[in-house]
């Protein structure tokens, strides 16, 4: 390959153009070395890393598609691109899109999510992760379905683990040790939503793993609910409270955990939580009552009632953080990329450029982008940084 090695060409930099970047190869740069590159070396001009270094550059600064990275590359200076390893002309589209749409998108979400394991910080008790789905709906083909992604998400950084996509003839369920498998669990806490309260599930992450779950109850457990809601509650005193009025509605959550004995149909099971949640419009004073169960191989000493409270409630933060701000900040929805392995790898390109904003303290992910497409270089530097 003529693209010289990312790490010779880290310590060429023009100290006065990039006063804060180190004289040594960024971890991430170093990661994406690692990522398998899948096409035949001879005639190659960029190299993979080249090539993932400058998508990625052009992600954070808000590209959506193959057509906009090149443009970013095209737009950076020659001086600029050549501290990623380009050697002359910057890659053309074509040789974008191509290169992407090749990838193998689980070893290059594998690679991703070591170096994101690496950068993510918690000052929690325990390190607490949510794992759920997404679909890409603008991936799907004349007479095909939609690709479908499984993701990790730490909740207090937003930081992106892993991420899987999911077979076409399977779903979620079967795809949940896979994901985790890449990810260090050793007395983590994992939160699901009922589509993953499965005994295999439980036990996986308890005996084999070494973490804790977190999963809600509904009626693909009939078995295990009913056994929950008949429960004693009505002798169990509330232990949390929580108000929020926003949206226009007011919302009441109340909170009450029992200790449950042996024979709980749940493997591990230590406590049992019941969530009511009452809703209304502020202009109305009618409530609509929702009642919701989870369980937990967590004891009461090592987890009080108002931090179960902020478990069951962050684990939706991988749908506010995570693809809420995928649809409506990059528009993947909208998305024309359905071919290969692109729609993956983009959403993969998507996630990292999420947690390198997140790693700088952005709390608005679109403010952030908006700020690294002003200038090339702002990007570029933080990349070579990270």
């Amino acid at each position: 390959m003529s693209s010289s090695p990312t790490h010779t060409v880290v310590d060429q930099f023009d100290e006065d153009e990039f006063p804060d970047v180190p004289k040594a190869p960024a971890a991430l740069l170093a990661a994406l070395q690692q990522a398998p590159d899948p096409r035949k070396p001879r005639g190659l001009r960029h190299g993979l890393p080249v090539i993932l270094s400058i998508a990625v550059c052009a992600v954070v600064a808000g590209a959506r598609s193959f057509v906009a990275i090149a443009e970013w590359a095209a737009q950076a200076s020659p001086a600029a691109v050549a501290k990623l390893g380009v050697t002359g002309e910057v890659p053309s589209e074509s040789t974008i899109r191509r290169t992407i749409n090749k990838i193998d998108a689980n070893g290059l979400d594998v690679v991703v999510g070591a170096w994101a394991a690496l950068r993510a910080t918690t000052s929690e008790k325990f390190r607490v992760i949510a794992v759920d789905g997404k679909s890409l709906r603008g991936s799907a083909t004349a007479g095909g379905r939609c690709r479908h992604l499984l993701s990790a998400l730490t909740h207090t950084g937003g930081m992106v683990l892993g991420q899987l996509e999911v077979a076409l003839k399977t779903n979620e369920i079967p795809m949940f040790s896979t994901l985790l498998d890449n990810i260090e669990l050793l007395g983590a806490l994992v939160t699901a939503d009922a589509m993953h309260c499965q005994k295999d599930h439980a036990k996986y992450l308890v005996e084999q793993r070494g973490a804790h779950y977190l999963l809600t109850v509904k009626n693909n457990q009939p078995k295990l609910r009913k056994q929950l809601a008949g429960l004693p509650w009505g002798d169990v005193p509330v232990t949390h409270t929580q108000q929020d009025r926003r949206h226009g509605r007011v919302e009441k959550r109340t909170l009450k955990v029992v200790t449950v004995a042996d024979g709980i149909m749940f493997p591990h099971a230590a406590q049992a939580i019941q969530v009511t949640r009452k809703v209304r419009k502020r202009n109305s004073r009618k409530w609509r009552t929702e009642t919701v169960y989870a369980v937990t191989d967590l004891t009461a000493d090592q987890a009080r009632p108002d931090q179960l409270a902020t478990w069951l409630r962050g684990h939706w933060c991988i749908e506010n953080r995570l693809h809420w701000v995928r649809d409506v900040t990059f528009g993947e929805d909208l998305s024309q990329v359905r071919t290969g392995n692109g729609p993956q790898v983009m959403a993969t390109l998507r996630n990292l450029a999420i947690s390198l904003l997140r790693l700088t303290g952005a709390t608005n992910i679109a403010k952030a982008l908006r700020h690294h497409a002003r200038d090339t270089k702002r990007a570029l530097a933080l990349l070579l940084t990270s």
